[in-house]
């Protein structure tokens, strides 16, 4: 019992560590592959902080490995615009001059009731009033003028 305490104290540690190498992010701002990284490393600390049969290096190393692709893609991301809008996306523009975008809204599995929300959210009552809409690549993030 001592020793799942004690393998759970230090995969916690280190997962908090890498988590905060990562960056400051909330959740819903998290790109696609910083989501993908962090759900990784959650599975792979809680094989070896539960079984004892599997040395905690099991789940140490991976993890460590994914810091220095989380590294590795972040300094490509900074480089290269090519790879940031295939690792990332794009921002898409949903409303351009107070007319909605069937195609991108549709591409973006983004439904009318959806924008008309965040337009709500954001005091904007008629769509004639917004000049474009951008949907941010993290989801969470839109602009509106």
């Amino acid at each position: 019992m001592l020793l799942i305490f004690l393998r759970a104290i230090i995969l916690y540690t280190l997962v908090l560590l890498v988590m905060r190498c990562m960056g400051k992010r909330e959740i819903g701002q998290l790109q696609p592959f910083e989501l993908a990284i962090s759900i990784m490393i959650a599975d792979l600390a809680i094989i070896p902080m539960s079984e004892l049969g599997t040395p905690i290096f099991y789940g140490v190393v991976p993890i460590l490995a994914l810091l220095v692709m989380h590294i590795l893609i972040s300094y490509i991301n900074l480089k290269s615009i090519k790879f940031r809008e295939f690792i990332c996306g794009k921002p898409s523009i949903l409303v351009y001059r107070g007319k909605i975008d069937e195609k991108v809204m549709k591409k973006e599995n983004f439904t009318i009731n959806e924008l008309q929300e965040r337009l709500r959210g954001n005091n904007i009552f008629d769509l004639g009033d917004v000049e474009y809409a951008i949907l941010e690549t993290s989801r969470t993030n839109y602009s509106y003028s």
